[in-house]
């Protein structure tokens, strides 16, 4: 019986040094946020009806400890719209995460930008790159901007993509 009992007891301990042992490797290795605010230039393209190319400015405020970003990017090109979004950071590991932002459109009403002519309704799914062992972010991500014509019912949809400076 000694014997027996001495097993489960190792067989046991085994066990639950294993379990320990695995929650403490992800626990410790989890992917966090990456942190940083940065600023950064880039390029934007229309996909739907405007098949536009400008430029961006970006920009992102990082809140510490919350998976939560400001997000700013103004496109500039035959017209200049401002896209002002607050994100949900989601990490996959320590150099990227992927975001989700839902904001406004403000956009100029003279000419149609790569996100429409008027102040609409916009989500941003994105993605943030850090280069290891630098300051520098690779960033792209798309935006949807919902009813965004003032002529026409219509979404618009653009990608940007660029390089910025993590701070």
């Amino acid at each position: 019986m000694t014997k027996k009992y001495n097993q489960k007891l190792l067989i046991f301990g085994l066990v639950a040094s294993s379990v320990l042992g695995i929650t403490c490797n992800i626990q410790s290795s989890s992917a966090q946020v990456t942190y940083g605010s940065y600023v950064g230039v880039g390029t934007t393209m229309g996909l739907i009806e405007d098949s536009q190319v400008g430029g961006i400015i970006s920009a992102r405020y990082k809140f510490l400890k919350n998976p939560v970003s400001l997000r700013t990017q103004a496109l500039i090109g035959d017209s200049t719209a401002i896209i002002s979004t607050i994100s949900y950071d989601m990490p996959i590991n320590w150099q990227t995460d992927v975001y989700l932002g839902v904001g406004l459109v403000l956009a100029s009403e003279d000419k149609s930008s790569t996100v429409g002519n008027k102040i609409s309704f916009a989500l941003q799914p994105g993605v943030d790159y850090i280069i290891p062992n630098s300051n520098t972010v690779i960033f792209g991500n798309a935006i949807i901007a919902f009813d965004s014509y003032r002529n026409r019912s219509s979404n618009a949809f653009s990608i940007q993509g660029g390089v910025s400076w993590r701070f």
